[in-house]
Formats: structure tokens, C-alpha cells, sequence
């Protein structure tokens, strides 16, 4: 039976292949999706097909691809490889787009994920030509239920010249009730307090507003997110989510969170996971998390009554849990709410409900100084994400990764980072494997000495000391010693030699 219950939209229900002409060279085009949840399943092939056959003419046809976070294979992979993308933002994970980005094909802006929305309706994005949107549903009178993901999918369809839908019928219907669409943000000077005081509030509707006459297609698909089950947890996040929920007692013992903590964000990967994992055997209840994405740890707390409510944009599920949520949306329609970036990732927000943020790193330097995007300086993995949205703005900020990359060949404890992302003014926690390092209320040279002892392998620890010590025979300032002609030194030896250890 057809999700598509507007009489007008249904008149406009049509094939992919047909929608994807709509598209033309040039245009900027925001689709949906964020970490593989609630993009367009159909319409970014086929595009990628037209693409591929204007080159083989010899005409140009790229265009501008704006989206939530990352996407999928079917998104972000078909499109770069024809060379359909000139410009990407905000931010992807994608191998194809990744080697396409560092080739110079396309150009990639990493922006905050909090910052997009009001930069669209700013207009200093230029001119959004196409929304390609993924929903679960289109209602009789005329808006859209929102599907596994929102990200800037309101921004999309508001400020977007046209609109093609996509009703995905393998998403629950009982997803609908579940999100909590917004639509109060302005630009300044007539913005207005954003009213949401805790992580359950409902501010907003629980469907799209749609502009009936901008819709110029509507396609009905039955295909799954691109939900990828989740690794187990290795010796080394076990180790680093141990010390971090250590970390989390002690501070309730001491009096500085209270004994059901804050507001949880974590990152996505091994180390969240594993912290998840660790919340379900500790001593906490009565959890909430105000994050990104609902993950499957999350959904293991609210089945087990050990977190009340989980807000985020998506969610990033397993396949297993993806089923389970289908299943059973109606059961988590009120333990879940899902927004637009622009609230989930919100400073304001973020500052208010006092947000714990722990997330993923490639590197951090002795003084606290983090790299979140770039391999080598030069080189980008992924990008930024909302990673900066919670860790300028959180009552605790915390970063965790491994202390060695490459068998050992690359330290993630360096002498400075060779790209930042997150200064040390905003980095409040680091943790690796090796341990933990609480940098409050500590001056740059208390902070290297604590990370060196604290966070760095055992094979780098003396490298790192020596060049802690040379560096302040050399310096022009105690405040944050550095050698500045051996401060990258480090990362050139691995571009060389293919190892950060001296010879």
C-alpha cells in the first residue's frame, strides 16, 4: 500500500531515473542521510548514471553535494567515483569520496555540523538548487514523516528551489511521533532563546512542513539503511572506557557531577561502544544522552531501564538493532527523540544541559592540542563532524584514541599535532590505553608532563621527555616550550622513513 497519501504528491509519483533528470550540472544539492541512516536510496544512482554518461560525451556534469554527516556507498560512493562531485560538505567518511577529496577532484569544506543550517539560510552556502529527501511517509495533508535520520533535511526543504522525495516503506511507520522537528531557529539580530531545558523536551512538530508546489517528484522505495554491525571491543577500548568511566565516579564521589551524571555525546566506534557497554554494569541510573547518534549501546541502557531518554539526529545502528527498532519504534517513541543538526548539535543547547563529550581522535600533541581530521597535516580522513560543537561547549570534554597507529609505527602522542581542530584551551580529558590524563586547572607544562607519563606508549614516552626537556633549553618563552625546527619533526621521519622512530 502506498505511504503517499497526499492527493497532489501522488499525482507526482514517478521512476528514479526520471526524478534524476531534474537534476542539472552545476547544482547544489542537499540529500539527506547522517552516518548511513535516512538517505536517498535510489535517486543518487541514478544520477550518478547521467553523470557518467555526459562525461562519456565529453560534457561537464558535476555537482555540489551538501548532506548531514556521512552517508553511504550508495550516496557519497556512486557519486564520486564518476566524478559527479565539485564540491562535498559538511562532512563524509566515504573511501571513494575520501580519495577523491585528497586528489583535488573534489573540493570539501568541513564545516561544524552545528554551523550548515544557518550558513544555507544565510546564504553564504550559495544557492541550494535541489533537496533530495528521504521520508517514511507523506500524510494527507501534505507533510512528511521523517525517517531514521533528520540532520539539515528542514533547511533542505525549506530553502531548497526544488524537492524530489523519497518514501522509503521499509522504514516504520511508527517511526512517526519519534522526532521533534523545530522550526523557530532565526538569523540574527531576531534570533530568540532556543526554550528546550532538558534532554526529553519537545519543541518542535512531529513532521515536515512541505511546499506542495516545490515538490516536482516523489519516488516510493523499500530498501534498508546501510547499518553495519559493530566490531567488539578490543583489549585497548576496554582499557580506555575502564579509565573513563573511573574518571566518571571519581567525580561524583568528589562532588562535581551528580550521582546519575550529566547528559552523555560519544562519538561513533570501538571506544564508545565499550563505554556504553561499561555504563550497563556500573553504578549509574536514570542516564540520558543528548548526542548525534543513537547507537546500539543506547538502546541496550533504555531496554534496560538504565537511561531515560536518548536525544539525537540519527541513529546508527547494527543491522540487528536497526530490525529491532523497526520492530518496535512505537516502544521507543518516547524514550528517543530525533532533531535537526542544528538543535542536537546546538552550543546553546550544549552548554545548558551540561553535556559529558567524549570523542575520537587521530592525534594529540604534549600541551593537550587535538587533530581530528587530518593524517600528516595534509591528508583529510573525515572531517571535523560535530566533534568541536561539543567540545568548546560541554561542562566536560574528553578525547579518547589509541597511543600508537601502524603496528607502532606512528605515536598519536606527538610534540604538536601537524593539524588542529580542538585547542587545548577546550580539551579538558585525554585517554589512551596507557591511561588517563585530567588537564583542568593545569598550565601547558603541567599538562606535557602529565599526557607524556600518562598517555603515551612506552616506545615514544623517552622521545617525547627529550624533546619536553630540549624544548625548553631552546624556546623564546617558557609558557609552551617548542623547538619549532623538531616540532613536526615527527611526522616528517613518517612521511620518510615510514616510522616516527628514530633510526
Amino acid at each position: 500500500m502506498s505511504r503517499v497519501l497526499n492527493k497532489k504528491l501522488r499525482k507526482k509519483i514517478t521512476t528514479a531515473e526520471e526524478a534524476a533528470k531534474l537534476i542539472k550540472p552545476g547544482h547544489n544539492v542537499g540529500m539527506s542521510g547522517f552516518t548511513g541512516a535516512g538517505y536517498p536510496k535510489e535517486i543518487p544512482g541514478a544520477l550518478a548514471a547521467n553523470i557518467k554518461a555526459a562525461h562519456e560525451r565529453g560534457e561537464e556534469f558535476m555537482i555540489g553535494l551538501f548532506t548531514g554527516a556521512s552517508t553511504a556507498p550508495e550516496l557519497d560512493g556512486v557519486l564520486a567515483e564518476v566524478d559527479g562531485i565539485s564540491f562535498r560538505t559538511p562532512y563524509q567518511s566515504d573511501p571513494i569520496m575520501r580519495k577523491k577529496i585528497n586528489a583535488g577532484i573534489s573540493e570539501y569544506a568541513d564545516i561544524h555540523l552545528s554551523h550548515l543550517a544557518p550558513m544555507i539560510w544565510a546564504g553564504s552556502m550559495g544557492r541550494l538548487n535541489t533537496a533530495v529527501v528521504e521520508v517514511t511517509a507523506i500524510n494527507e495533508d501534505g507533510t512528511a514523516v521523517p525517517s531514521s535520520s533528520v540532520g539539515n533535511n528542514k533547511t533542505y526543504l525549506d530553502q531548497a528551489d526544488q524537492i524530489i522525495l523519497e518514501v522509503n516503506s521499509w522504514q516504520s511507520a511508527d517511526l512517526e511521533g519519534m522526532h521533534d522537528i523545530y522550526y523557530g531557529t532565526r538569523l540574527p539580530p531576531e534570533r530568540q532563546p532556543v526554550m528546550l531545558t532538558h534532554t526529553g523536551d519537545r519543541i518542535g512538530q512531529r513532521n515536515y512542513k512541505l511546499d506542495l508546489d516545490k515538490v516536482v517528484a516523489v519516488i516510493e522505495t523499500d530498501a534498508p539503511d546501510r547499518n553495519t554491525p559493530f566490531k567488539p571491543a578490543d583489549e585497548d577500548s576496554k582499557k580506555m572506557a575502564g579509565f573513563f568511566l573511573e574518571f566518571l565516579t571519581h567525580e561524583v564521589k568528589k562532588g562535581r557531577l551528580p550521582k546519575d551524571l550529566l547528559p552523555l555525546q560519544s562519538g561513533v566506534g570501538n571506544v564508545a561502544n565499550a563505554v556504553l557497554a561499561g555504563l550497563m554494569d556500573g553504578p549509574f541510573s536514570y542516564l540520558t544522552s543528548y548526542t548525534e547518534v543513537i547507537q546500539d549501546g543506547m538502546v541496550d541502557l533504555i531496554d534496560a531501564d538504565k537511561m531515560t531518554v536518548a536525544s539525537a539526529t540519527a541513529f546508527s545502528l547494527s543491522p540487528e538493532y536497526a530490525n529491532r527498532m523497526n520492530d518496535q519504534a512505537k516502544r521507543y517513541r518516547d524514550k528517543i527523540v530525533l532533531r535537526p543538526q542544528e538543535i542536537s548539535n546546538h552550543p546553546e543547547m550544549i552548554r545548558r544541559l551540561g553535556v559529558i563529550a567524549c570523542n575520537g581522535m587521530i592525534e594529540a600533541d604534549i600541551y593537550g592540542n587535538v587533530n581530528s581530521t587530518h593524517i600528516m597535516g595534509s591528508k583529510m580522513q573525515n572531517g571535523i563532524g560535530g566533534s568541536a560543537d561539543f567540545t568548546r561547549n560541554s561542562f566536560i570534554s574528553a578525547f579518547v584514541t589509541p597511543s600508537v597507529a601502524k603496528g607502532g609505527a606512528i605515536s598519536c602522542i606527538v610534540p604538536m599535532v601537524s593539524h588542529h581542530d580542538h585547542t587545548e584551551h577546550d580539551v579538558q580529558v585525554l585517554i589512551t590505553e596507557q591511561g588517563l590524563a585530567d588537564l583542568r586547572g593545569k598550565s601547558p607544562k603541567q599538562r606535557a608532563k602529565l599526557i607524556i607519563a600518562n598517555c603515551a606508549h612506552p616506545t615514544y614516552r623517552p622521545l617525547l621527555e627529550d624533546y619536553y626537556e630540549h624544548a625548553q633549553k631552546v624556546c623564546n618563552g617558557l609558557q609552551t616550550p617548542h623547538d619549532l625546527r623538531l616540532s613536526l619533526s615527527w611526522h616528517q621521519r613518517f612521511l620518510e622513513t615510514g616510522t616516527m622512530q628514530p633510526a
